[in-house]
C-alpha cells in the first residue's frame, strides 16, 4: 500500500476539478533541499521532467503511486504538466492509469483539461477511462427515454457533412447525422450547456420543414445527438454549385424554411427563436424540400417574450451576414431577429451570391446598422408579384414592422401561385403546338392523304 505524505504538491497546474489554489495552498517553487522525502522529491522531479532523477528514485525503492495529501500521483502531475515521456515511464514502471484525487480528477481528466494531446493519446493506449458524461444519471430509471446504445453507432467510413462538428454514421442500418461533444470540452461549463440547451430543444420539436431529432448519448462519452440525415447537403452547397435559383424554386425553397420557422416560433407553450438562420443551416432532402437544422444556439422564450445575449456577439461564433442588427448591438431581441434572416436568405437565392458578398465577414454587421441593406441587381421580373416588397419588410430596421412567419407564409403562397400558373401556360400552347406538328408530319407521310382517299377511324 502506497504511503501518503502530510504535504501539499501544487506547482504550475493544477488538478482540473481543484478549487482556485490560494498563494498558501502550495509548496515553494525553489530548489528544495537534500533532505526532502523521497516521494515529495519524486514529484518535483516530474514536474521538471527530469527522466534520470525519476527513475533513480524509483530504483531506490520510493513508489510510483505515491499520493500526496491531495490524493494526487506523480501521474496527475506530469499529465498537467503535458509530460508525455515522464507519463510514459511512470506507466511503465507500475503506475495506477486511473487514481483519482480529491476531487475525483483523474490523470486523463487533467490532461483533457489543459488540452495536452499526446499525453492524452498515450493514457487511453494504456486503457484510461474518460470522465464521466456530465449529463450521467444514478439510477437506470432516469436513464432518457431517447438515450441511444453508442455501440449502435457504425463510423466506419465515416465522412464530415458540409455543417461543422456533424458526421455520417449507421444506426441500426440507416445512415444518420451525429454530432459529438469532444472529450476535450467537458470542462467547459459553457459548450456542455449549450449542449443541454439543444438537446432539450430538439426533444420538442416535430414538423416535415425541421430536422427530426433521432436520440442521443448522455451516459457516456463522447456525448452525441443522433438526427436523420439529409444526402442532398445543405443550401449553402448548394447555391454555391447552382448559383441564383429560378424564381419559383427559390419561392418553393422559402416557403419551406417558412413553415418550419412558423412551427419554432408559434411551438406551445414556449416559442423558440433559432437566431442562426443561415444557408449552412437549410438542408434538402430527397422529395426537393429543405428543412431547418442547426439549433445550437436557438433560445426558448419562456415567460420573457424578448431575450439577450450574456454578451456581445462576435463575427468568430456565428455568421455575421444572416444575423439582425439588435443581436450585435447587443439589444433584446424576438423572434423578428429570424425574420430578418430569412430575407437575406431569399434575396441570396435569387441573386446568386451571399448578402454583401464583396464585404468582409466582421464589416456586414456596421453594414446592417448603418441601415444599409443587400443591393437587389437581378432583374426586375424575377421579383414579381411583391417579392421584392416582402423582402424589403422582412429586413426593416424595426423588428415590430417586420411580418410574422404565418403572414409570410400567405404572401408566398399567393405569389408561388401566381409563378405556377404563368409556367403551366407556357407548357400548355407549346405541348399544342407539339401535337399539332406531330399530326402535319403524320399526314405528309402517310401515301393515303396524298392520293386522297380517306382513312378509316376508329
Amino acid at each position: 500500500m502506497e504511503s501518503k505524505s502530510t504535504g501539499r504538491f501544487s506547482l504550475g497546474r493544477q488538478s482540473s476539478l481543484a478549487p482556485e489554489k490560494r498563494s498558501d495552498d502550495s509548496v515553494d517553487d525553489r530548489e528544495l533541499p537534500e533532505t526532502v522525502e523521497p516521494p515529495i522529491r519524486l514529484m518535483y522531479l516530474v514536474n521538471e521532467g527530469d527522466l534520470k532523477g525519476i527513475e533513480e528514485l524509483l530504483d531506490s525503492g520510493t513508489g510510483v503511486n505515491f499520493r500526496d495529501i491531495d490524493g494526487r500521483t506523480a501521474l496527475h502531475v506530469a499529465a498537467c504538466q503535458g509530460k508525455t515521456e515522464v507519463v510514459e515511464l511512470l506507466l511503465n514502471r507500475g503506475a495506477e492509469v486511473d487514481p483519482t484525487d480529491r476531487w475525483g480528477s483523474t490523470p486523463l481528466a487533467d490532461a483533457i483539461y489543459y488540452k495536452n494531446n499526446d499525453v492524452i493519446k498515450l493514457l487511453e493506449k494504456h486503457g484510461a477511462k474518460h470522465p464521466m458524461a456530465p449529463m450521467h444519471v444514478q439510477h437506470s430509471r432516469e436513464v432518457p427515454e431517447y438515450e441511444i446504445d453508442p455501440k449502435e453507432l457504425d463510423f466506419t467510413n465515416s465522412v464530415d457533412i458540409t455543417k461543422g462538428t456533424f458526421r455520417i454514421a449507421l444506426w441500426r442500418g440507416t445512415q444518420v447525422a451525429v454530432k459529438k461533444l469532444e472529450e476535450d470540452v467537458l470542462t467547459d461549463e459553457d459548450k456542455v450547456r449549450a449542449f443541454r440547451d439543444e438537446l432539450a430543444l430538439l426533444q420538442k420539436i416535430r414538423h416535415p420543414n425541421v430536422v427530426q431529432f433521432l436520440g442521443a448519448v448522455t451516459q457516456s462519452t463522447p456525448m452525441i445527438i443522433v438526427t436523420e440525415y439529409l444526402p442532398k447537403g445543405d443550401l449553402c452547397a448548394f447555391l454555391k454549385r447552382k448559383g441564383a435559383l429560378s424564381q419559383i424554386l427559390a419561392v418553393k425553397f422559402a416557403l419551406d424554411i417558412a413553415r418550419g420557422m412558423n412551427y419554432l416560433h408559434e411551438h406551445k407553450p414556449e416559442a423558440i427563436i433559432h437566431r442562426d438562420l443561415e444557408p449552412s443551416n437549410i438542408l434538402r432532402d430527397d422529395s426537393g424540400h429543405v428543412k431547418v437544422a442547426g439549433f445550437d444556439v436557438s433560445k426558448i422564450l419562456k415567460l420573457a417574450k424578448t431575450v439577450k445575449e450574456d454578451r456581445a456577439l462576435t463575427c468568430q461564433e456565428t455568421s455575421c451576414r444572416y444575423v439582425a442588427p439588435e443581436v450585435f448591438l447587443n439589444k433584446e431581441y424576438d423572434t423578428k431577429v429570424d425574420v430578418f434572416s430569412f430575407a437575406l436568405i431569399l434575396q441570396e437565392m435569387i441573386e446568386g451570391h451571399p448578402p454583401f458578398s464583396a464585404k468582409q465577414e466582421n464589416e456586414v454587421p456596421k453594414s446592417y446598422v448603418a441601415k444599409e441593406r443587400p443591393p437587389f441587381r437581378a432583374p426586375v421580373k424575377l421579383y414579381s408579384y411583391g417579392l421584392k416588397e416582402l423582402i424589403e419588410e422582412c429586413w426593416n430596421e424595426n423588428p415590430v414592422r417586420r411580418p410574422t412567419f404565418r403572414q409570410i407564409i400567405d404572401r408566398l403562397s399567393r405569389i408561388y401561385t401566381h409563378l405556377y400558373q404563368k409556367k403551366r401556360w407556357k407548357v400548355r400552347p407549346l405541348k399544342c403546338f407539339q401535337n399539332l406538328e406531330a399530326i402535319f408530319r403524320k399526314d405528309n407521310s402517310d401515301p393515303s392523304s396524298r392520293d386522297g382517299s380517306s382513312r378509316s377511324t376508329t
